[in-house]
């Protein structure tokens, strides 16, 4: 009797920590069906270990430029420039490379300090001349536009042959040895993000604890650890089985953890969510909302270069049409990952898996080979969906 109270107490914790926080876990479930959904349909091509390597070099730059745009939203601005910023800006690199024999680590550098410096042109425009964000990214999005095609216009596509730049979304991290049947290093760093995300989440189980937060039950937590546990080992075992992890994973995830920590840890992410949940209580209670914002648009600008790096590497090319839809791609993200409408809320470690939902769609239909027209309308109807979800949930 008492193990069957006990089995109900356990399913009624569970209840209601998925009714809590349903917010939180409805992108993952998302996720879950639609891989599940094109693995069904392709015969389980969509989850081979070399599709799973394209999906995530795939969705490295949109998840890069997602990032950048998360922080934007949450102080309830928006940048539609950051497609073609990033268009223009792998253009820039390319040129750099092939006609002026520019290193590519040069190169590179120089066009991530190129989007600082367009993310500080539009910011000065919104916070010292007060053009609207939508206004002077729009503008933006022409301009930028126009720059690219200029660029190329004597050239058209541009070829990229610099293997250490190319590597950047088409290469993986070397291994120790070989003839072992599996990437051994890419074996060592899953068990060490394991250990971590465990580490992490005791901790801030214990902190919680500490100041008598509400946290689940042992058996729950337990049963939570594990189940990450495998998650995060099934990913890592099939990068693996293939050629273990991409670079691309390397960089969005330095980019992820950069950005985490400075959200949740540092002045600057409280005064973030501050203002993205009241500017003028933040402005009185001493933050400076224009250095702030200015911040905001130099670093989603800032992500919006590196995205056209990471664009131009996987396709070891500059064209014309590069950055078409990308902030497209970047906004749906970010609001799938969870970014409240109405700003000051938003984590971007749940946009990630916004970005692995948009990519995701893109991969799988291109697998099935259903046609380009049909695939933005499916991408428009899950953004609607995600959004009004969101508006729902925080009615009730």
């Amino acid at each position: 009797m008492s193990e069957n109270k006990q089995k109900i107490g356990l399913f009624q914790e569970v209840s209601s920590l998925m009714k809590n926080n349903i917010r939180d876990y409805m992108m993952y479930i998302a996720l879950i069906f639609i891989m599940a959904f094109f693995a069904i349909q392709t015969n389980g091509g969509f989850l081979q270990a070399r599709n799973i390597s394209n999906l995530i070099n795939q969705a490295g730059y949109v998840a890069v430029m997602a990032i950048g745009m998360t922080v934007i939203l949450i102080i309830v601005h928006i940048d539609l420039s950051v497609g073609y910023v990033a268009g223009f800006s792998g253009a820039v690199a390319a040129i750099l490379m092939t006609k002026y024999n520019v290193n590519e680590w040069v190169a590179i550098l120089i066009v991530l300090v190129m989007g600082l410096l367009i993310g500080l042109y539009q910011g000065l425009l919104v916070t010292k001349v007060g053009v609207p964000a939508f206004v002077t990214t729009l503008a933006g999005m022409f301009i930028f536009r126009g720059l690219l095609n200029l660029s190329l216009q004597e050239t058209g596509t541009i070829i990229i042959p610099n293997e250490g730049f190319n590597a950047l979304s088409n290469g993986f991290i070397p291994d120790i040895t070989e003839g072992a049947g599996f990437h051994v290093i890419t074996m060592i760093i899953g068990v060490v993000i394991i250990a971590a995300v465990i580490y992490s989440e005791i901790k801030n189980r214990k902190n919680k604890q500490k100041y008598n937060f509400e946290v689940p039950s042992s058996t729950v937590f337990i049963v939570k650890l594990i189940a990450l546990s495998v998650v995060i080992m099934v990913i890592i075992w099939t990068l693996a089985s293939y050629q273990g992890i991409p670079w691309t994973a390397v960089i969005v995830g330095a980019v992820l953890l950069i950005y985490n920590y400075m959200l949740n840890k540092t002045k600057l992410g409280r005064a973030i969510y501050g203002i993205g949940g009241n500017s003028q209580a933040a402005e009185l209670s001493g933050i400076n909302v224009k250095k702030v914002t200015l911040f905001a648009f130099c670093s989603v600008s800032l992500m919006a270069a590196l995205g056209g790096i990471l664009y131009a590497s996987r396709l070891q090319s500059a064209t014309p049409t590069a950055g078409l839809g990308f902030e497209m791609d970047a906004i749906a993200s970010s609001y799938i990952g969870g970014v409240a409408v109405s700003g000051g809320v938003g984590r971007v470690t749940n946009t990630i898996i916004g970005a692995l939902v948009i990519m995701s769609l893109t991969n799988g239909m291109n697998l099935m080979g259903i046609d380009i027209s049909y695939q933005y309308i499916v991408k428009g109807l899950i953004f609607v969906i995600a959004v009004a979800f969101d508006v729902r949930t925080r009615k009730k």
